[in-house]
């Protein structure tokens, strides 16, 4: 058996020192890599795959770190996590403490930006080039963007300002034909590149370069009418490339257009991009992948394959059974009330799968609408769509949610619209580490005037707080973590604005708050505690915002002890709200309040996060116990003082 080439791979270095003909065994060790791992710890499979020969053939044609590889979104690095020095601790990766599944700048100096978001890259990159101008640095400046990242609206804007600036700005268009590819084409012959395929090489090499700009300065030097035959010479090339390409613009936003280039020859991608290197200008290299190329269930269903679970190697199926979610309640809940109401759009940004409205896009075409990544344009459109009659529901992230303040204040909360937010992976969501923790949302959008924020806490209240949002005549956000919904009858109760449901089961001086999100944790630790002969009642929310204070302050001065656990960060939070109004109103209750810290959270699965936080069930029961505690040793000092 042959050794391993990538055990030999410590950095960049050595993959540049390797002989040509190595190069395609290199390609196939790493596949097998990224498939044997994210088999076992899950992640971001068809675009790695996809992205193998173009992250090995920037790494051959540049020096990193010194030139600089800024990944948008990060989804596709794993082979340039590889190829920098991690493949000893590439088993980590998205774990508890290991490596990240995106760049991370604090993991490697190759990784030059911290990314998780989409769209990013074109702007990053143009301030690093910049900025390495302003103060002397060298080395080239590379974005790389694809994978649907196009669709956003900050990539155009970054590319109008580096067009501009005419900085040599080099972006690397990956194409693997899920997004972009309908829009930037070329003439092709049985699927294979043709004629453009030998143009971009032409206008890609130095040779041409120079010719065109000896050309350009001799006819700039003809008087009287070197000018206007310079500005007609520049239509004709942007003429003869759109004809060529179906598709002039970035060659109107100021970019040499290189491409399409074959994505898994190494050798082509080397020559065009050490040649693009010379160019001088901003240039937008355009490369074909294939999303989950050299596993053949990820080349089937990419999108599966796109962020998967663990799975078994041999066929594609998952490794363990998903349970019953919060987002396939929302979904059930949303084709149910759909099926009634004909006004019900829904309207996601690319994730339609991952929101769960896959289900109303099969039942309901004509009414489901897909954005692309651009959150912001989505929240709009939906309020646009409200303004026209419809019921709008728009399913995004929490994490995305983050882009859309402005649109959130401006266009729909504003005018008052009644459009419903559904923010799925609220709270602490895990594997993906800090640039997808839902943590911030309640922050974020408790100020904003007329928002009702709903929390439900099992599938009976998610099909309840669905037919309460739609019976509102305003904006409505529900917010629910990527976690199992419990089933539970006993929360199926009417339902009243501000007011929650209280459980209790029998006589107890500590109260338990929480949002729907972290109901069934404090349920958990509630039995516990019970087994101990210790009882505390559970007030769940259902309401972020509105607060009936009232109903709730006459609640918790009722109680001794008032404990409340939330998933979100505690800077902000609704356990914030809550001792306002115990303040405020001066309630006799000992009240505490818990959240995450002010910090960034890496990844690791909700179950071990948290753990880490103390906000599991053990972690609850044992805040109930110090109260308790407490309580009791408070009242053995009183007696004591009485006695004496």
């Amino acid at each position: 058996m042959e050794d391993s080439l990538l055990n030999k791979i410590n950095g960049p270095e050595d993959l540049r020192n390797l002989e040509k003909k190595s190069l395609p065994r290199l390609a196939q060790e790493i596949r097998e890599r990224i498939i044997d791992v994210v088999s076992r710890n899950g992640g971001h499979l068809a675009s790695n795959l996809g992205a193998v020969e173009l992250s090995m053939a920037l790494h051959l044609a540049f020096e990193s770190p010194k030139d600089k590889l800024i990944w948008d979104v990060g989804h596709q690095c794993y082979t340039h996590k590889l190829l920098t020095g991690r493949n000893k601790s590439f088993d980590s990766i998205r774990k508890k403490d290991g490596i990240s599944g995106f760049p991370k700048n604090s993991e490697s100096p190759h990784d030059i930006v911290e990314t998780g978001h989409a769209s990013t890259s074109i702007s990053e990159a143009l301030g690093v080039l910049t900025g390495q101008d302003v103060s002397g640095e060298e080395g080239a400046v590379v974005a790389i963007i694809g994978d649907g990242a196009m669709t956003g609206g900050m990539a155009f804007e970054a590319l109008n300002h580096a067009g501009h600036l005419k900085k040599q700005l080099i972006v690397i268009l990956n194409d693997n034909t899920m997004s972009i590819s309908k829009n930037v084409g070329a003439l092709t012959v049985s699927g294979k590149w043709l004629l453009s395929n030998y143009l971009s090489r032409l206008f890609a090499s130095k040779r041409y370069q120079k010719l065109r700009e000896k050309f350009d300065q001799g006819i700039k030097g003809l008087p009287v009418i070197g000018m206007k035959l310079f500005d007609l010479s520049v239509r004709i090339r942007k003429g003869f490339k759109a004809v060529l390409y179906k598709e002039s613009i970035f060659s109107d936003l100021g970019f040499e257009y290189v491409g399409p280039i074959d994505g898994h020859s190494i050798s082509k991608l080397k020559e065009v991009f050490e040649e693009v290197k010379k160019i001088g200008r901003p240039t937008v290299v355009h490369v074909v992948t294939q999303k989950g190329r050299g596993y053949e269930h990820a080349e089937g269903n990419p999108t599966l394959f796109h962020g998967i679970a663990p799975f078994t190697i041999e066929d594609g199926k998952l490794t363990e059974r998903a349970s019953y979610s919060f987002t396939a309640a929302f979904s059930d809940s949303i084709v149910k009330y759909a099926e009634s109401d004909s006004r019900i759009t829904a309207i996601t940004a690319a994730m339609s799968k991952g929101t769960g409205l896959h289900n109303f896009q099969e039942r309901f075409p004509d009414r489901f609408f897909d954005a692309g990544i651009a959150e912001e344009h989505a929240v709009a459109f939906a309020a646009g769509q409200a303004r026209a009659g419809c019921r709008p529901v728009v399913a995004i992230y929490s994490t995305f949610m983050q882009r859309t303040v402005d649109q959130v204040f401006h266009d729909i909360a504003l005018p008052g619209l009644p459009v419903i937010i559904a923010m799925d992976r609220a709270g602490l969501v895990g594997d993906d580490g800090e640039t997808h923790q839902g943590l911030y949302d309640i922050a974020l959008f408790k100020s904003v005037p007329g928002m009702t924020i709903i929390a439900p806490g099992c599938r009976q209240e998610m099909a309840a707080a669905m037919d309460y949002a739609l019976s509102l005549n305003g904006p409505c956000m529900l917010r629910y973590p990527k976690a199992s919904a419990l089933s539970c009858d006993d929360m199926a109760v009417p339902w009243q604005t501000g007011r929650g449901r209280l459980l209790s089961e029998g006589p107890s001086n500590t109260l338990l708050i929480t949002p729907g999100g972290i109901l069934k944790e404090a349920r958990t630790a509630a039995a516990e505690l019970r087994e101990e002969g210790l009882y505390c009642d559970i007030y769940n929310l259902r309401f972020i915002k509105p607060l009936d204070e009232e109903y709730l302050a006459e609640i918790l001065d009722s109680y001794t002890n008032v404990i409340c656990i939330e998933d979100s960060a505690r800077i902000g939070g609704i356990g914030e709200t809550i001792a306002s109004i115990v303040l405020k109103r001066q309630l006799n209750c000992r009240f505490s309040y818990y959240g995450l810290p002010d910090a960034f959270y890496a990844q690791g699965t909700r179950e071990e996060l948290l753990t880490e936080f103390e906000l599991d069930p053990a972690g609850i029961a044992a805040r109930v116990r110090l109260v308790e505690e407490t309580e009791l040793s408070l009242y053995t000092r009183e007696r004591k003082v009485e006695g004496a």
